[in-house]
């Protein structure tokens, strides 16, 4: 897709760059950039530019697929349109599927699915068989056939296991993405006043900081490098930053939900809002925040899980977790913090786009000459209302539906990206 976009504020983290300019895109590669270029090619589109962001594609780190086993849910090109449509080039997929990825045949399957011009899928092989944290797979063959790093999308609840896995994979560069999580206590709503008030099931912060604890401690052992996921407490980001003040090579990620909402948004009772985790308390939300703003937190995930409206439609506490996100990510937490200038756009475009990247151990996407077109044009003040037409997708389980949102990706750029050496 051979583009010449013109006058628009190109932004690059990985160079700190954010500036007025046109930019050139031929077979693939950034040809050329410059403060107003001259183009005379009747196979180059022109693209107009003006106030519109043209910025790396974005990472997401973790989603979830209902294919295979439940498309009806949503399928794997339901899934790649919705990332288009939200910005992402890149979207690793959990192995949680029906069968998992836990074979060389499942991941090879994966990796087919591979369209022109749309995002690359970046597959988590999964840690253990069925993803039932019982028996590790064949973790060297998941390696050589093309996984993007080992996860189960579950919590491993054997510490044993945890050791195992650790000194197993130290041998290879991949990364290992693990979820603290005890499945031993239950609850639907983060214990604090708003538990209580709403009537609904608490669940405790220990839930979440015994086994982060106890994971750390392993890390603190091996010193193979892990990757935190769904961070959802403030004692969490205390843990963490306690961590990483030690050297010990963590990163660490929370979704976008968890930064957008609190347990006081829970009184509508919307099941939309039902995640695992739970939403934090106000002071969990705020710690979060600032968790990412100074780095504790590396990276913000989407974890979109796509629902049919029949397995919604029914009371919050018996909702299936999960909400649709890829769409929305990006105009949202645009609007919630870089409009009220709490973060600049960079700092946006660092939590979507090359700290994700930084966490899979891939090469980030850039904005520089000769740099594979990786890229994706956003216009932060177009509106949109949030309708099953508008998503493209049957489901609507998301808090934003049939609200007028602002910002959309009018296009992307998908260029193949290597692993770094």
């Amino acid at each position: 897709m051979n583009s010449w976009i013109r006058q628009v504020r190109i932004l690059d983290p990985l160079t700190q760059r954010d500036q007025i300019g046109d930019v050139l895109i031929r077979n693939g590669t950034i040809e050329a950039m410059g403060d107003s270029l001259d183009v005379a090619d009747d196979e180059i589109t022109e693209v107009n530019g003006q106030g519109c962001v043209l910025g790396p594609g974005l990472v997401d780190l973790y989603s979830q697929t209902g294919e295979p086993g439940h498309e009806s849910r949503e399928t794997l090109d339901q899934l790649l349109a919705a990332a288009a449509q939200g910005g992402f080039t890149r979207v690793g997929l959990l192995p949680n599927t029906t069968p998992a990825v836990d074979s060389l045949a499942q991941v090879v399957q994966r990796l087919a699915h591979r369209r022109p011009n749309q995002p690359q899928i970046l597959p988590w092989g999964a840690i253990t068989y069925a993803t039932d944290g019982k028996q590790l797979t064949d973790l060297m063959e998941l390696s050589a056939a093309g996984v993007a790093g080992f996860c189960d999308g579950q919590p491993l609840l054997n510490g044993l296991m945890v050791q195992r896995l650790l000194d197993y994979t130290q041998a290879l560069s991949l990364p290992v993405a693990l979820w603290a999580c005890d499945r031993n206590q239950t609850g639907t709503c983060r214990d604090g006043a708003d538990a209580i008030r709403l009537g609904l099931s608490p669940l405790p912060a220990t839930a979440e900081t015994i086994p982060l604890t106890a994971l750390i401690e392993e890390e603190a052992t091996t010193h193979r490098p892990v990757h935190l996921m769904r961070i959802s407490t403030a004692r969490s980001v205390e843990l963490i930053r306690a961590a990483k003040n030690r050297g010990l090579p963590i990163t660490a990620s929370v979704t976008w939900l968890h930064l957008l909402f609190s347990t006081t948004e829970l009184d509508s009772y919307a099941p939309s809002l039902r995640l695992d985790p739970p939403l934090g308390t106000p002071e969990d939300r705020a710690a979060l925040i600032d968790g990412i703003e100074d780095g504790t937190l590396d990276a913000i995930a989407v974890d979109h899980c796509v629902h049919t409206y029949e397995e919604k439609a029914v009371p919050f506490g018996i909702a299936p977790p999960g909400a649709m996100g890829l769409q929305l990510a990006l105009p949202v937490l645009w609007q919630t913090f870089v409009t009220t200038q709490r973060w600049s756009a960079l700092q946006l475009w660092r939590y979507l786009s090359l700290n994700p990247a930084r966490c899979l151990t891939i090469e980030p996407a850039t904005c520089q000459i000769n740099s594979p077109a990786n890229l994706v044009l956003f216009d932060p003040n177009h509106a949109w209302t949030v309708t099953a037409d508008t998503l493209n997708c049957d489901a609507i389980n998301t808090p934003y539906a049939h609200q007028t949102v602002y910002g959309k990706a009018k296009q992307i750029w998908v260029s193949q990206l290597q692993p770094d050496s």
